[in-house]
């Protein structure tokens, strides 16, 4: 299986640790986020491995790695960076956000989810936001979900109150489900990359949680694959400080 990381983004509340690198190049625990998200991927077999790089993209490094570019990081957001990948965006895949770093055993969770298309949920969120005062929970991914799995809502909109965990931003989809989100982005692509998308006031500005939700209003089905930590969001300054102080995530 292949994976494909979005590390396109310009990690603004992170510097001074991104002036001179990308977010996924940052040392955690003495080695860059990249590094650890390869190792845990490949612990689990995925050894097939692509970074979208927009933001001094010419710093990723790490062994067999493909990069590819997203030439409008500047205006664009994470969906838009995720279709950059073109002809390497096909069959199945794992896809990750490039400043979260996790064990192996949460991409064997995924792995071995009978979802064949699963976003990782962390049911046990809520401790990382204590103290969490520059990423604050309105900021969270979080997830409504039916008892069946599957996942009814997910995005910043949810709120903590419907919420049964937050999408770490590591997901997988098979063949079958990437053909049919290239169809839709296309479909909503051609209408213009200026207009609302979802919850997104702009398609250029949509998440890749716009697109789940709008499959979803369409009738797709996408699985929860449940974790209790065992990861973190390196999204500031805070973010970083505090998981270098942790002996584990």
């Amino acid at each position: 299986m292949k994976a494909i990381i979005i590390a396109a983004g310009m990690g603004t509340r992170l510097r001074p640790h991104t002036a001179d690198r990308p977010k996924c190049m940052v040392e955690v625990h003495g080695k860059p986020i990249l590094h650890h998200q390869i190792d845990a991927l490949r612990a689990n077999g995925v050894d097939e491995i692509v970074v979208i790089g927009g933001y001094k993209r010419s710093c990723i490094q790490a062994p067999d790695i493909r990069i590819v570019a997203n030439p409008e990081y500047q205006t664009n957001n994470i969906l838009m960076s995720l279709f950059c990948a073109g002809p390497e965006l096909v069959g199945d895949v794992v896809v990750s956000y490039g400043d979260i770093v996790y064990g192996p055993g949460v991409v064997q969770a995924l792995m071995n989810s009978f979802f064949p298309n699963a976003l990782v949920v962390d049911f046990g969120w809520e401790k990382i936001y204590e103290g969490r005062t520059d990423h604050p929970i309105e900021q969270a991914e979080l997830c409504e979900i039916r008892e069946n799995g599957h996942i009814v809502r997910v995005g910043k909109e949810v709120g903590g109150e419907r919420a049964c965990g937050e999408f770490i931003g590591l997901a997988k989809f098979d063949g079958a489900m990437i053909a049919r989100l290239w169809a839709r982005y296309r479909d909503v692509l051609a209408r213009g990359d200026s207009k609302p998308y979802v919850n997104a006031p702009t398609l250029r500005k949509a998440y890749l949680t716009d697109l789940v939700n709008d499959a979803i209003a369409n009738q797709e089905h996408f699985g929860v694959v449940p974790i209790d930590g065992d990861w973190r969001e390196i999204d500031t300054v805070q973010d970083y400080d505090r998981v270098q102080a942790s002996e584990t995530w």
